[in-house]
């Protein structure tokens, strides 16, 4: 799992060229000082930071760059940043000319620069200062539009930038926030498996292994984590990165995320919308890992020959309008696009119940999961404290809704086993 031989592509067994185009991934002590190399053909550099980010590495970043050469944008860190129209336009509008943008943070930051990069068709380079997360080296941007939570395929960095030194002085939450979007990943290939198996979808066996072992180079540093050991965080900051390669190679996010990260962008959405708590992504992704694996075990106890479940149309979209507030009108719009609910899977299910059972057998228990985060001093106390029961039994009922991407979820909504659960 050598991340400048996965960088130079792979004629991959599964008949497709995989290719992730970044120039350099820098992970090691000191790396901000490479960004004088890195910058010197460029004469004007705009440099997007928040308060909290400018303070870790955002203004080591401008000393090193040259402040005849850069300018700082530099949103405030209260109230929290959004990826929207109105931060995208703040961007945009700091452009002047610049001939490169420098990200400073992790996800809101990088995704934002990852957007306007694209669509402006300036190359942008991001300074980590959080293992926080997998989209550095993916192609989607994790953007909130027009209310909605949309992954909009964007171009890659020029550099992805790592100092460790920075980086193991991240919030803790931070930390454990990365860990917990490694561990989520059981649940994401789990659903990658039986959509292969379910709707005939690509899957790609070589993808699927290098995510896997990055899973268990993972938990191999876990406690070591709470230490701020250099080593491992920087082993944790190069699995994160090694799957936004994976995605990239991949062409979407599949390898990375499916219904734990559904659970998750549900809780994210209401709490936007009707201005109630949410946990940071990472930490939403892990707790939501055990819910989807409790749905596993839940099926594997069900037989999957039964008609399937569905509620009537004006009950179904007064639910939608209740839960997601004003986006539910787009989750309805994106349901009678996609279909999901016109689809008739029950032969499928019956005639591959036990192929579809031995995939979903393979991701670890719930009760091994909360071992897992609890390696790290995550408890799901702290996730029921948060939401409570009603609303996570609403998130697995409906937080399929927001994508268009079959998962698990949809096969627990189909077989009428979500009241099961929790």
């Amino acid at each position: 799992m050598n991340i400048n031989e996965l960088l130079k592509g792979v004629d991959c067994t599964c008949g497709r060229r995989h290719e992730c185009v970044v120039d350099s991934v820098i992970i090691e002590k000191a790396a901000i000082d490479r960004l004088s190399e890195l910058c010197k053909d460029y004469s004007s550099i705009l440099l997007v930071a928040d308060e909290n980010t400018y303070r870790a590495a955002g203004a080591s970043a401008l000393k090193v760059i040259g402040e005849r050469k850069a300018r700082a944008l530099v949103f405030p860190s209260t109230p929290l940043l959004i990826p929207d129209e109105a931060a995208i336009k703040k961007i945009k509008e700091s452009l002047c000319g610049a001939e490169v943008i420098v990200g400073v943070g992790s996800g809101v930051i990088q995704d934002l620069c990852k957007y306007v990069s694209h669509f402006e068709r300036i190359p942008y380079m991001i300074v980590a200062t959080a293992p926080s997360m997998d989209g550095y080296a993916s192609t989607g941007a994790a953007m909130i539009l027009k209310g909605m939570k949309e992954t909009v395929p964007c171009g890659l960095p020029k550099a992805i930038i790592c100092d460790t030194e920075i980086l193991k002085d991240a919030p803790m939450e931070m930390i454990k926030a990365g860990y917990g979007d490694i561990v989520g990943k059981y649940s994401a290939l789990s659903d990658w498996r039986i959509s292969q198996i379910i709707n005939g979808e690509y899957l790609c066996e070589y993808i699927y292994g290098i995510t896997m072992e990055a899973i268990e180079k993972t938990l191999s540093v876990a406690e070591k984590l709470l230490d701020r050991d250099e080593e491992s965080v920087g082993t944790l900051t190069e699995a994160l990165i090694v799957v936004g390669i994976m995605m990239s190679f991949a062409g979407n996010s599949r390898p990375a995320s499916g219904s734990e990260h559904h659970l998750s962008h549900f809780f994210e959405i209401v709490g936007i919308v009707k201005n109630q708590p949410y946990l940071p992504h990472g930490i939403d992704v892990a707790y939501s890992t055990v819910i989807t694996s409790e749905i596993r075990e839940a099926l594997l106890n069900t037989s999957f020959d039964r008609p399937l479940y569905r509620i009537p149309r004006n009950e179904y979209e007064a639910t939608i309008r209740e839960l997601y507030g004003c986006v539910g009108d787009g989750c309805i719009a994106l349901q009678d696009k996609v279909g999901n609910y016109e689809k008739d899977r029950t032969h499928v299910y019956k005639e591959k119940e036990k192929e579809i059972k031995a995939a979903l057998a393979l991701v670890p228990g719930a009760k091994d999961i909360e071992q897992i985060l609890g390696r790290v001093g995550l408890d799901m106390k702290e996730f029921y404290s948060v939401y409570g029961k009603e609303k996570i039994n609403d998130a697995i009922k409906y937080a399929k809704d927001l994508k268009d991407r079959y998962t698990v979820l949809w096969t627990a909504y189909d077989l009428e086993i979500a009241d099961k659960v929790n």
